[in-house]
């Protein structure tokens, strides 16, 4: 099966990571604004109601819509003085604290490394915004183009959110990462309804939902927890969308386009995971004396590795795509190989989202 970036992957032991080594390659990627993106404009004259159970999720998007700039207590502080998130849901001060050094240096590690990555998803809601404007052209069906009208309001509100948050709370916004950055313009160069919907809606939206909620969990900050709380309310009917999009798809797809699907799905998503953070080491580790191959190659080979590094997947993701038909026995093992996939712990099962009728 094909692997994307081949030319910047390495074997860390049995691991096989994505590293961009060299800055200009990264600078090249950010510096591709212009993507080349043939669209199919698709009219219809049918403007009821054709597919139910979209119309419902469009009318329920409708009624939580929500205000950036006054839901929100932007009065609240957010400091390098205190823990946004809990120390252990932070990889940098871990390993600062393991380094021997003071809280005050693991505190600010911890506000370093979250605002690196609330900034890869600020990048991505932008991708988000502008491959669902795509998608109300693409699609054929009036409540699809609804529901993907909806979301780009809701996308557009998401940078506002999050772009406030880190240039009144955070003082900085960082780069897109390499990776990050060559998967979102795969997402958004990719033809077809098909695969945009389930490149975005049900890969990266899925994967959200999972970041967001661990990040959610591990707050200690009232402004963080509440506007984590009100992204992944969105996020999950966006998932939502993706699922009901893609079960039709799925229905009429012949096996050799199931998979195609399943390939592309587990390919997307293991170039994600192959990063490893190693955008964010190169960026904040020398900040604070952190060899990040070291970090990686440690982490990667640990027992308890699947079990950490799944969490985000196994939330939403993982279940949704097995539920589609899209993670099946011809990949389940590579699911597993890369610690994307593990088994659902008992009376823990993934989230996922419920059947819908």
């Amino acid at each position: 099966m094909k692997k994307f970036m081949e030319e910047h992957r390495k074997k860390f032991g049995d691991f096989e990571v994505i590293e961009f080594v060299d800055e200009q390659a990264v600078e090249s990627l950010r510096k591709h604004t212009a993507c080349d993106v043939p669209l199919t404009l698709n009219w219809t004259w049918e403007y009821g109601s054709e597919v139910a159970e979209l119309r419902r999720l469009y009318e329920k998007g409708k009624v939580n819509q929500w205000n950036a700039e006054t839901e929100l207590d932007w009065d609240t502080p957010v400091t390098k003085d205190e823990w946004v998130l809990n120390p252990e849901g932070s990889m940098l001060a871990q390993a600062c604290a393991l380094m021997g050094k003071d809280e005050a240096t693991q505190k600010a590690a911890a506000f370093d490394e979250l605002a690196y990555l609330m900034s890869q998803l600020l990048h991505g809601e932008q991708a988000a915004l502008q491959l669902c404007g795509q998608l109300t052209n693409l699609c054929d069906k009036m409540d699809q183009k609804w529901y993907a009208a909806s979301q780009v309001v809701d996308e557009a509100r998401h940078i506002e959110v999050i772009s406030k948050f880190l240039q009144r709370k955070m003082g900085t916004i960082y780069p897109v990462g390499g990776t990050l950055k060559f998967l979102l313009d795969e997402l958004l160069e990719a033809e077809g309804v098909q695969k945009k919907t389930l490149g975005m809606q049900c890969l990266f939206e899925g994967t959200a939902v999972g970041i967001m909620d661990l990040m959610r969990s591990e707050s200690r900050n009232a402004l963080f927890s509440h506007m984590m709380e009100k992204v992944e309310q969105d996020e999950s009917r966006h998932a939502a969308f993706g699922v009901l999009t893609m079960r039709r798809v799925v229905q009429e797809a012949s096996e050799n386009e199931m998979h195609e699907m399943e390939d592309w799905a587990f390919q997307v998503l293991e170039a994600l995971n192959a990063n490893q953070q190693l955008d964010m080491l190169a960026h904040l580790g020398p900040k604070y004396d952190i060899d990040g191959e070291a970090m990686t190659r440690m982490f990667t080979g640990m027992a308890e590795f699947a079990d950490i590094n799944s969490r985000a997947f196994m939330h939403t993701v993982v279940p949704n795509l097995k539920r589609l038909g899209l993670i099946t026995e011809r990949t389940e093992s590579g699911w597993r190989k890369v610690g994307m996939m593990v088994d659902e712990r008992a009376g823990k099962p993934a989230a996922g989202l419920p059947e819908v009728s």
